[in-house]
């Protein structure tokens, strides 16, 4: 499980269902998180949130996908640095500093990678539906 947002972690969480149900992850996913966080506080100061990642045991919760611990949904910069959620289309939105946490995603992974996301002015994102307020990165299914 995705540790629930320790003191000094680059993160918060959120997510359904609450207290952290839909955040258990893969090593693999676990130890991007963590290289992307670290890399992330070292020029920007604000959080940015985990969400949904994947139900113990892989058990489905209302998404089609986030079940084998390699998903991961991540809210974009807002640039009042709330620890709300914010749309792409919206003013407080920060394109720039999304752009860069999804940069160091891409970097920082090892593999095949899927992001969706509908602010399609990022360069590498996919457009999907219902992802107006998050990203969803996504490791190839098959793990080496």
């Amino acid at each position: 499980m995705l540790p629930q947002a320790p003191a000094d972690a680059g993160y918060y969480v959120y997510g359904t269902p609450d207290n952290g149900a839909a955040q258990f992850t893969a090593p693999k996913l676990l130890s991007l998180i963590f290289a992307v966080e670290r890399e992330w506080q070292s020029f920007d100061d604000r959080k940015f949130g985990i969400g949904n990642i994947n139900i113990s045991n892989g058990l489905p919760f209302g998404h089609a996908s986030h079940t084998s611990g390699l998903e991961v949904d991540v809210r974009p910069l807002r640039k009042d640095g709330k620890r709300l959620p914010v749309t792409y289309t919206e003013p407080g939105y920060d394109r720039d500093a999304t752009a860069k946490l999804i940069e160091l995603f891409r970097a920082h992974a090892v593999g095949f990678i899927f992001i969706f996301f509908n602010d399609t002015k990022i360069a590498g994102v996919r457009p999907r539906f219902k992802h107006d307020n998050h990203f969803h990165f996504q490791f190839n299914q098959v793990v080496k």
